[in-house]
């Protein structure tokens, strides 16, 4: 294997851009996952700005403004500079270019993309993956407990299979219920999380009421282990939450 394909691997080089990418496997080989870019600005504020996306969400604002995009597409892209950087940094110490490949805190992409007959792709969507914050800990009386399991699974060396790592995501309305967002996250945890960042345990939260959201990640072999009815309140809603746990079986 090549050292600037080990060095990406399993993602693909776009041979006009440079840009690396991860295609989905069939049904699905017309949806990419790329980096973020400046341009998805736009197409974010259509989607974020949509309540039947952002009332699902708990960080973006309502309403969703240009501002807001501008400022979170410039950490997206940043992050997955930051990203990019670390897997370089990793190639350079990599002294057994056939040994296992090295292992990476996070994916740099991110930003979902139909690609469209004549070749262009349109942004339709996100999913990313991080150190779990432990959101079902985020209510009164139990914030020293939320603190200490943050602190102790962030102490945790890159690789540990105890790490508890999280996924977010969210898709335009216009393709929802075609098995989209079902993909990129199995493609996302298959093809990334496992090999590259020897993730063995990941928990997401979800809204109670989003049971689109709930049924997309039991189909990938989360289990929904908790349901808080009233958790927080949320953009001026009380709202309830659900943990859903995947543990990686076939770790030896």
């Amino acid at each position: 294997m090549a050292m600037a394909s080990r060095l990406l691997y399993p993602l693909e080089l776009n041979p006009q851009t440079g840009e690396p990418f991860l295609r989905l496997p069939s049904p699905f080989e017309h949806i990419i996952i790329t980096p973020p870019r400046e341009a998805d600005t736009a197409a974010m504020v259509e989607i974020l700005g949509d309540s039947r996306v952002n009332q699902w969400l708990q960080g973006p604002p309502y309403p969703f403004l240009q501002e807001h995009a501008d400022a979170r597409v410039a950490r997206q892209i940043a992050a997955s500079a930051s990203a990019l950087q670390e897997l370089k940094d990793a190639a350079a110490g990599d002294k057994s270019p056939e040994g296992p490949l090295a292992l990476v805190e996070r994916c740099p992409v991110s930003c979902i993309r139909e690609v469209q007959p004549g070749g262009a792709d349109v942004y339709i969507g996100d999913c990313r993956m991080h150190r779990c914050q432990f959101d079902n800990l985020a209510v009164d009386g139990r914030e020293e407990e939320q603190r200490g399991k943050i602190a102790e699974n962030d102490a945790r060396v890159l690789g540990d299979p105890g790490i508890v790592w999280s996924i977010g995501n969210y898709l335009a309305p216009s393709h929802h219920r075609r098995g989209i967002m079902g993909a990129v996250c199995r493609a996302l945890i298959d093809s990334w999380a496992v090999p590259r960042m020897n993730a063995r345990v990941i928990e997401t939260y979800t809204f109670t009421g989003n049971q689109g959201s709930v049924c997309v990640f039991e189909k990938n072999g989360f289990e929904l282990i908790e349901t808080l009815d009233e958790w927080r309140e949320v953009k001026g809603v009380k709202r309830g939450l659900n943990t859903l746990r995947w543990v990686d079986r076939n770790a030896t």
